[in-house]
């Protein structure tokens, strides 16, 4: 309860308690640095109508590092189960800025669906048809930890205005970006990996959804005539550092080989001298 970490999780987590007509999310009931949200798709656009639900890893070091964001179910705008590279995650450390929170990251989830991929990682390009398709789909999504999505949510807006805190969090989510995947992949890929390797979690691996046929953003085209053909792996080529090392090792045999013989050697004059300087005591 020391830890800044847990504090600030402690304080999202009562914030965030109740859910909304729009979003909700909380941790997980054994693990405080895993998170299952869920929000609607924004209005006016392909995603209107679904509901949709994904996976926030923080690290130890919350909130002064950024979370890992992922999606679970088939939705046409982000890979399933990828982390996605926004300027709040764990891809660009250094754009994170500590004031961000989880409701910032899911308001700003909400704000990108509607944009385009733009080559970031994670991203997806559907067709306005399928993206519709999948929309409706949603609906009946069932998370393995969270139940039926769609029973998560409000099912009617509140008559009541947001509180300053919400409309504080919405204009900071304007803030977040999606970097592109060339300027993604010039920064550490790894920074994400590491933090989720320092969550205290003994298990947070689950099973991937199952993906309808719409969602193809996994399939390789291949030639019909190269199906099932699995091209040779080329030969290791060992490097000279290694061929060196392997030539030591060598030298180093045929030493400690040579190094017996003669001891051996030794061991054989040295025996027969004594043998003969016995037999000479013996005559006198």
């Amino acid at each position: 309860m020391k830890s800044p970490a847990v504090k600030r999780l402690m304080r999202e987590a009562q914030e965030l308690s109740q859910p909304t007509y729009e979003y909700y999310a909380a941790p997980l009931e054994d693990n405080l640095f895993e998170w299952h949200f869920t929000f609607r798709g924004p209005e006016d656009s392909d995603f209107e109508g679904g509901i949709y639900h994904g996976r926030i890893i923080l690290p130890a070091e919350y909130p002064m590092k950024p979370p890992s964001i992922m999606l679970l179910n088939p939705n046409g705008r982000f890979e399933l189960n990828k982390k996605i590279c926004l300027s709040i995650s764990g891809y660009h450390p250094e754009s994170w800025q500590p004031s961000w929170s989880i409701r910032t990251a899911i308001l700003a989830m909400i704000g990108f669906m509607p944009t385009k991929a733009e080559g970031a990682i994670g991203s997806l390009e559907y067709t306005s048809e399928e993206r519709k398709t999948l929309a409706r789909r949603s609906l009946s999504y069932c998370c393995p930890v969270c139940g039926l999505v769609k029973n998560l949510l409000l099912d009617q807006k509140p008559d009541a205005s947001p509180s300053n805190t919400v409309d504080k969090d919405r204009e900071l989510a304007k803030q977040i970006t999606i970097q592109p995947k060339k300027k993604a992949e010039t920064n550490n890929n790894d920074t994400s990996k590491e933090d989720e390797s320092k969550t205290p979690s003994s298990a947070t691996t689950e099973s991937t959804p199952p993906t309808p046929e719409t969602d193809t953003s996994s399939a390789t085209p291949t030639d019909d005539n190269d199906q099932g053909v699995q091209p040779a792996p080329p030969a290791a080529v060992p490097s000279p550092r290694r061929r060196r090392r392997q030539q030591q090792h060598v030298d180093d045999a045929s030493s400690r080989l040579l190094m017996a013989v003669l001891i051996m050697a030794i061991a054989v004059l040295f025996v027969r001298r004594l043998e003969k300087h016995l037999d000479l005591t013996a005559l006198f």
